[in-house]
């Protein structure tokens, strides 16, 4: 009978150098807090430049809009569970001693939050009563400023991830 030799404490995955107490939680917190960053930047970049400008080149107008809409509808939930998880990581980080308080990988999150709540949650339904001719504002203009949070939200997202990168 031949028995396998048992494997060495060294290469079990919680006793490895990457996971080695709370020293590895830092480092896995700190890949992820990467990871979860480049994949929201690629999502919004993927939205802005592929999805959209797809839509409206392949379907009418009108149908387009709507294909859009619900595509910035599912990229704003998305964005709010990214920005929530990002800045509850950045505060266990501090928490444990690996960051200040308040530092710009706390903050980016908190502004691309603030835009997306702002830039979808506050302008749709504003946008949606412009459309069909109620309220002050042009639905162009509310578009305008929709799209000006959008970019600085992708903005914020993609320094994030940058910041991330370096960590």
């Amino acid at each position: 009978m031949c028995r396998r030799p048992a494997a060495s404490s060294a290469t079990r995955w919680w006793k490895s150098a990457t996971f080695d107490g709370a020293g590895g939680f830092v480092t896995l917190l700190q890949r992820s807090r990467l990871l979860l960053a480049a994949l929201w930047a690629g999502l919004l970049l993927c939205v802005a430049f592929v999805a959209a400008p797809s839509a409206f080149a392949a379907l009418e107008k009108a149908q387009a809009g709507v294909f859009v809409g619900r595509l910035f509808a599912q990229e704003a939930n998305l964005s709010l569970a990214a920005a929530l998880l990002l800045m509850l990581m950045e505060r266990r980080l501090a928490r444990d001693g690996q960051a200040r308080a308040l530092t710009a990988e706390f903050l980016l999150p908190a502004g691309a939050l603030f835009c997306t709540v702002l830039g979808y949650f506050a302008l749709q339904p504003l946008m949606a009563a412009a459309r069909a001719g109620q309220g002050s504002w042009s639905f162009m203009s509310l578009h305008a400023v929709s799209f000006g949070f959008y970019g600085l939200k992708t903005l914020l997202v993609l320094a994030l991830a940058w910041r991330s990168s370096r960590a």
